[in-house]
C-alpha cells in the first residue's frame, strides 16, 4: 500500500504565522490547532486529525519551496525542521520530506 501525500507548500510563507496558516490548510487542521509548534508536533502525530486513508497507509509530507522561508527566517525554520523531525521519529506511520 501506497503513503497517502500532501504536499505543503511554503511558497510565499514569510514568518511562523505564515507556515502555521500552510501547515492548516495542507493538512486540513481542525480549528481548534492552537498554531504553535508544540500544536502543529503533537498534530502530526495525532491519527484523529489525519486523512482517514493515511492511519492505514501511513502519511508522507512533502515540504516544497521552503528555501525561501529557511533564508529569511532561519531560526523559525530550524525549529520547523525540529518539530518535523521530532514527529516523524516518535511516529512510525509519518514521513516527512523536503522536496529538492
Amino acid at each position: 500500500m501506497t503513503e497517502r501525500v500532501v504536499t505543503l507548500d511554503l511558497d510565499g510563507v514569510t514568518d511562523k504565522a505564515d507556515l502555521m496558516d500552510r501547515c492548516v490548510r495542507a493538512l486540513a487542521l481542525p480549528d481548534w490547532f492552537g498554531r504553535n509548534w508544540d500544536a502543529l508536533a503533537d498534530s502530526l502525530t495525532d491519527h484523529t486529525v489525519w486523512p482517514e486513508d493515511a492511519v492505514e497507509k501511513g502519511l508522507l509530507v512533502v515540504v516544497r519551496n521552503w528555501r525561501p522561508y529557511a533564508t529569511t527566517r532561519p531560526d523559525e525554520w530550524d525549529v520547523a525542521q525540529e518539530v518535523f523531525a521530532e514527529a516523524a521519529g516518535r511516529e512510525p506511520l509519518l514521513q516527512v520530506a523536503l522536496e529538492l
